[in-house]
């Protein structure tokens, strides 16, 4: 048997491989939502239904006033939980959620819509009340679309700076043995998808464009950003990168002191521009064009849990999804071959790390391990790919082509045994908290399945 057992036949059409499996995902995801429907047969669950109330409020009342949206997707029997009966001082029911996805999936969304109104037409009984299956499927697919293409754009920019059979591989990898496959199979309905194809989007414009002092530039990244944070407010952030590249051109004399700040100031106002909609959503919510709308204490800044945010097996980073860490190693790496690139994905990071370990909940509730920290797979991608030196990937190919899918494998082995556990209350195989259970227990799953014996 060839020694990379076929797997570099992947390598010959990259683009055509990553969208292969953004295809299998979204079959997987229509089957798994029709002939496995949940118990209360909603396709869009947990946080998606804020997300997706934005979107069909949008469309079919033209507001942000969630009572009936919320009725409509929970349905009669869960007709007294607290985001049906809770109020806002403005009398509209409360949303946690970013707008950002709904803006985004809207496109597919009313593409939907029409032919839904022409299938009518034709004498479908599809009801045309925004929360039938084919409206739902629109979001849900929008998501895995974009997740598919944030980890192609992923690719993209890995092969500007490496070759691109290795940076194939560290693509798979940062996606799929990370928290990030999950949100691109089993919850698109999340912001998280959308969140990884617009950090890439970001990343892959600054890089393309590094250099360039243009206006044009700066008020394209400041409604990039502002893009970013409409998803997920916290990945404003990301516009640390041209800032570290503005630090770098006022201390080389590469640009003026002068000249550097009015391009900054541009770019921050472009982005307030794009982050307009969410702050008029919240102003006719909540009555306020800024604030937190968990509560204030929501974030404690002073009591970050850093260690627990990356070690604890309660969902953290680096001991549920392992892979990451090595990803993380490698940016110091990436900083050695471009110091830019390299310090200024780190510093977003540390600060991400910084952030996420200061919310009141840092193991981000029911997720698949640290989903906060799914915007960041582009940096991910390129800490993988630097780590394997052009070198090492001439001298040992076939092992780490063996070596990325033993990560990516024993990922999808513990999604599924998370996902067993959801399902069967723990019936068949307990609910990962311990360290045998997170790093041990998914290799014993399908003797579980087949045997249908109870786990101690």
């Amino acid at each position: 048997m060839h020694p990379t057992l076929g797997l570099d036949r992947l390598e010959r059409h990259p683009g055509r491989t990553i969208i292969g499996i953004g295809v299998i995902f979204a079959i997987a995801y229509v089957i798994a939502m029709t002939v496995f429907p949940r118990v209360h047969g909603r396709i869009i669950d947990g946080d998606g239904i804020q997300y997706y109330a934005y979107l069909r409020s949008l469309v079919f009342d033209h507001d942000v006033n969630f009572i009936n949206d919320y009725q409509f997707l929970y349905g009669p029997e869960d007709g007294t939980n607290v985001w049906t009966s809770t109020r806002t001082t403005t009398g509209h029911a409360v949303n946690l959620m970013s707008i950002g996805p709904a803006l985004l999936w809207l496109p597919i969304y009313l593409l939907i819509c029409g032919v839904v109104v022409v299938s009518r037409v034709f004498g479908a009984p599809i009801l045309l009340d925004g929360v039938a299956a084919p409206f739902q499927f629109a979001a849900a697919l929008s998501g895995i679309a974009y997740a598919t293409a944030g980890a192609f754009l992923s690719y993209r920019i890995c092969t500007r700076e490496f070759p691109t059979a290795p940076a194939l591989w560290a693509t798979l990898v940062a996606w799929l043995a990370s928290p990030a496959i999950y949100y691109s199979l089993v919850s698109p309905a999340y912001s998280h998808a959308v969140s990884l194809f617009t950090i890439a989007l970001f990343v892959d414009v600054w890089l393309r464009t590094r250099g360039d002092s243009r206006l044009a530039r700066y008020a394209l990244l400041g409604l990039l950003a502002g893009l970013a944070a409409l998803v997920r407010w916290q990945d404003a952030i990301i516009m640390l990168l041209p800032l570290g590249e503005a630090c770098w051109a006022i201390a080389h004399r590469t640009s003026s002191f002068r000249l550097t700040v009015s391009r900054l100031v541009l770019m921050g106002a472009m982005s307030v521009v794009a982050f307009t909609p969410q702050m008029l959503a919240w102003r006719q919510i909540y009555g306020h064009f800024i604030l937190t709308p968990q509560g204030a204490d929501f974030m404690r800044w002073t009591n970050p849990q850093v260690l627990a945010v990356l070690f604890s097996w309660n969902h953290g980073l680096f001991s549920w999804t392992p892979a990451m860490m090595l990803a993380v190693g490698g940016l110091f790496w990436l900083a050695k071959r471009d110091r830019i690139l390299g310090w200024a994905a780190i510093a977003v990071l540390l600060i991400a790390i910084y952030v996420n370990a200061s919310v009141v909940d840092w193991w981000g509730g029911e997720a698949f391990g640290a989903r906060r920290f799914v915007s960041y797979t582009v940096f991910f991608t390129l800490g993988l790919r630097a780590l394997v030196s052009t070198r090492l990937w001439t001298q040992r190919a076939g092992a780490i082509r063996l070596i990325a899918i033993c990560m990516i494998t024993s990922n999808i082995l513990f999604l599924a045994q998370y996902q067993v556990a959801m399902r069967t209350d723990g019936a068949t195989i307990k609910y990962p908290l311990t360290a045998r259970q997170v790093l041990l227990e998914r290799f014993a799953l399908p003797w579980r399945l087949l045997s249908h014996q109870e786990l101690d």
